[in-house]
């Protein structure tokens, strides 16, 4: 059978194998954000080969139904894509914790905190008239899972985080003019969140001791005598655990423009708006029994009743979150060898200031975790050699600035500025299928953390020290 016969009839199966694969992983919860702080780039295998230089503008890529709506205009006709990126994300700790008297933590450097996971995207567009294109798509905009050990050393600023925001998204593109192109998206977005730490009772006693002082509703000496009561019974390392899981729908959109400037040379902007959520779910407290011993003790039980009842039991929860605001530049040049680009993306990340849990139980203070991120900025640079007709090489350099800082970097996002190293391939099997790959090591700077402070002000100081590999795959079916 020729080659061209053959890949003729297998295209189709293989082109809705592959949906069935992103359809799959769209089960499975993305890992570690590879771009600044939780935010996921990985859509498009294509646009990985050249660092995601040219993300809108390159031509032939379904991804820019979430990318830039606008840039559906060079969509001729009607197309599937599908793109699954493994995510390889690690990162190691090194340095030391104490609680808020000085004491030292033990514990552990917690291991290797991050693992190897999925992130799905599907995509489908079609022209509709000679100036209209519609088109819709799943993705994973944002997303992280970062684990330590139980025992480790930071245990009480996080064990387990898990983010992940899942978009539903329609867009549509009006062709103004022959060279202009008007796009809007409107975006469903799930988010939840699941954050586990464990808990210092030796210091919760301590500090309910202290306040008690303070308030005047116990003497120095009655205060003194409890507080080595709680040394006895509650010792340094008297841990529970706390998990928290919240999630919420919120809603957004999103505006394109595309020009083409000359045959050869294209531009385009995209601006996604921010999306607020309130997060609901539930509290958890695993509470050992010399705690539980202490909690029933006359006098801490008295003290509990003016707070209004019992703290660390099951409660209801709410949390404000928002993700980010976006603006991304994308420039093309196309030649007859091959073709170059450009992308610069600004992400509005000083919307995240703190990570603020209320809790239905009037006796379970807030959880309140500081982050003052900063505004970021993505720069990348990349192109395309044509080897043939079927055969196209990729590769692309790009850098991500952090909005981190080491005041106030946490353990749960241990984030530092990035570099990309890129490569990528793709092969026209026939005139309706294709598939790409693209490859990315990581770069990551040191991630120091001077001073992380827990919400019973246990302080981790130290660094971490990251990494990630990424590798996509993708096909596209035109039909």
């Amino acid at each position: 059978m020729p080659n061209s016969l053959f890949f003729k009839r297998a295209a189709r199966p293989l082109a809705f194998a592959a949906l069935s694969l992103a359809v799959a992983g769209a089960l499975v919860a993305p890992q570690r954000a590879e771009a600044s702080a939780f935010q996921l780039k990985e859509n498009s295998a294509k646009s990985m080969g050249r660092a995601y230089a040219g993300s809108a503008t390159a031509g032939g890529d379904v991804s820019v139904v979430v990318n830039n709506p606008a840039a559906m205009t060079d969509l001729k006709g009607t197309y599937f894509q599908a793109d699954v990126t493994a995510i390889n994300f690690g990162t190691k700790f090194s340095g030391s914790a104490h609680d808020a008297l000085g004491r030292p933590i033990s514990g552990g450097s917690g291991g290797d905190a991050g693992t190897t996971m999925p992130v799905p995207a599907l995509f489908f567009a079609t022209q509709v008239s000679d100036r209209v294109h519609i088109g819709a798509g799943f993705s994973v905009p944002f997303g992280f899972l970062t684990e330590y050990d139980r025992n480790w050393v930071g245990r009480y600023n996080g064990i387990k985080s898990k983010f992940e925001s899942l978009d539903g998204t329609l867009s549509a593109s009006f062709d103004v003019t022959d060279t202009f192109t008007l796009g809007v998206s409107a975006i469903a977005q799930r988010t939840s969140a699941e954050l586990t730490s464990a808990i210092n009772f030796n210091s919760v006693g301590l500090g309910l001791v202290q306040q008690a002082a303070a308030a005047g509703k116990i003497t120095p000496a009655q205060a003194q005598a409890l507080g080595q009561q709680v040394g006895l019974v509650v010792p340094p390392g008297s841990d529970g655990l706390a998990r928290i899981k919240g999630d919420d729908w919120g809603y957004g959109w999103q505006l394109g423009g595309y020009w083409k400037l000359t045959p050869n040379d294209r531009i385009a902007f995209n601006y996604r708006a921010k999306i607020d959520h309130k997060l609901e779910g539930t509290g958890n407290f695993t509470v050992p029994t010399n705690v539980q011993a202490l909690l029933a003790n006359p006098t801490v039980a008295a003290l509990l009743a003016g707070a209004g009842g019992v703290p660390f039991t099951h409660t209801t929860g709410t949390a404000d979150f928002t993700t980010p605001a976006t603006a991304t530049a994308s420039v093309w040049h196309q030649d007859e060898k091959f073709g170059i680009g450009f992308d610069l993306a600004w992400t509005k990340w000083d919307v995240f200031k703190q990570l603020r849990v209320n809790y239905g139980n009037p006796a379970q203070p807030p959880s309140v975790e500081n982050y003052s991120w900063r505004n970021t900025w993505y720069a990348a640079v990349g192109g395309d050699y044509y080897v043939n007709d079927k055969l196209t090489l990729r590769a692309g350099v790009s850098v991500d600035t952090t909005p981190t800082y080491a005041a106030t970097r946490s353990p749960r996002v241990p984030d530092s500025t990035r570099k990309f190293l890129s490569f990528g391939v793709g092969y026209k099997a026939s005139e309706h299928f294709e598939i790409n790959a693209g490859y990315t090591h990581i770069f990551v700077n040191e991630a120091h953390m001077n001073g992380a402070i827990s919400s019973t002000n246990d302080v981790l100081t130290g660094s971490s020290d990251d990494y990630g590999n990424l590798l996509s795959l993708s096909a596209q079916y035109k039909f």
